[in-house]
């Protein structure tokens, strides 16, 4: 009887075993395994190609699309095909990293008309650039009532950083990111070039205007100064994407930073964001910029890139049609060609995906009013749209 009862127990224990571990298995694999809305399926389609650096695009109401080339032209994409607009001014200066840069229309567009666009030139006899910011509205395929509201000194001699991007708060106010221009890019407490820390220029500063280029009245006072400028923070080294995030209100930034270090920033009125001062990155020589990347009073990064990715362009994704992408933000990168696919976690980055990794050197990315992402390619000049299935 005993070994009969034993039997009967091992096959009774090996029966309950089974049966208690294909209850917990569908119960694993739920808790596990990504939902339908979690990874999205996205294939790519091509809006146009065959043009030079298209730097800036956006959309006006009607879903047609704005965009420059950085040699200094201007087209309106519509229906297929490309017009290009005339009545640009005549200054341009394409040579380094200089041109017609960023583009945006204004959020108020379907009743004030206006759209505004960034670019470098030289006055007439000098070798030293500045950065100006223009407005202007479109009349057929003809550029309108231009003015320039915004314009920094020229005094950038070597034709490079010139960050160069616009965006637009909940007010309606606009952001103007503006790189560190000058004679050189080195850092470090001696470095020849300290325009982002000198507080009485313009350059290496994310600047905030109102529409027609006045001074806030809630703008940052700065350190030494009585009364507020167009300066909403500094220490910026070559900041090429701006977004602002739709769940907070704040203005977030990409900037290039020296060999490594390229940062994410979460932009605070009146901040110090350190360049040339401390980076997480080093000299293009090799030697460090300091000897911590940190410093009290200077605002550190949420997130960095070393090697660095060249950071250009900046959106967050809204709605749903990109299932759990909503909410993450995706930033260009020109110097290892992908694009960047940021998961958003409040105000931290939980990791990062690379997507159209070396199809081209990312210069911009938009959502478009169809809400399917639309990116902007080097080599050639061409932009292609992200689509969810």
């Amino acid at each position: 009887m005993k070994p009969a009862m034993s039997i009967r127990a091992v096959v009774l224990m090996i029966l309950t075993a089974l049966v208690v571990g294909c209850r917990e298995e569908p119960e694993t694999e739920s808790d596990t395994a990504p939902t339908s809305t979690d990874t999205p399926t996205v294939r790519t389609e091509n809006v146009l190609t065959g043009y030079e650096i298209i730097w800036g695009m956006d959309f006006l109401p009607n879903g047609d699309l704005l965009f420059t080339e950085k040699r200094g032209r201007m087209f309106r994409f519509a229906n297929g095909a490309a017009t290009e607009l005339t009545g640009l001014p005549t200054d341009i200066n394409a040579r380094g990293q200089g041109g017609l840069l960023d583009l945006r229309v204004h959020p108020n567009y379907a009743s004030n008309g206006w759209v505004y666009a960034a670019y470098s030139s030289s006055p007439a006899g000098t070798t030293a650039t500045r950065l100006n910011l223009i407005r202007f509205k479109i009349n057929g395929n003809q550029i309108a009532e231009l003015s320039t509201i915004f314009r920094t000194a020229a005094t950038n001699t070597w034709q490079g950083h010139y960050g160069g991007r616009i965006e637009f708060d909940r007010n309606g106010l606009v952001y103007l990111s503006v790189g560190e221009g000058g004679p050189s890019t080195y850092g470090g407490a001696t470095s020849p070039n300290q325009n982002s820390q000198n507080l009485s220029n313009e350059w290496g500063k994310i600047h905030r205007l109102t529409e027609s280029g006045g001074v806030p009245a809630d703008n940052p006072v700065l350190p030494g100064q009585t009364a507020p400028t167009t300066i909403y923070s500094y220490g910026h080294r070559n900041p090429q994407g701006l977004a602002l995030n739709p769940a907070t209100g704040d203005l977030w930034a990409t900037e290039h930073g020296p060999r490594g270090g390229d940062e994410l920033n979460i932009i605070q009125a009146g901040r110090n964001y350190g360049w040339p001062l401390v980076s997480n990155g080093v000299n293009y020589d090799g030697r460090p910029v300091a000897d911590s990347p940190t410093r009290e009073g200077i605002q550190a990064p949420i997130y960095t890139w070393t090697p660095s990715m060249g950071p250009s362009g900046l959106a967050f994704v809204t709605g749903s049609k990109f299932g759990g992408w909503q909410g993450d933000l995706l930033a260009g990168g020109l110097a290892l060609t992908y694009l960047s696919r940021l998961d958003v976690d409040g105000n931290r980055v939980a990791g990062e995906q690379r997507l159209l990794d070396g199809q081209g050197r990312v210069r911009n990315v938009k959502q478009g009013p169809d809400g399917n992402l639309y990116i902007s390619l080097e080599g050639p000049g061409r932009i292609i749209r992200l689509v969810s299935e």
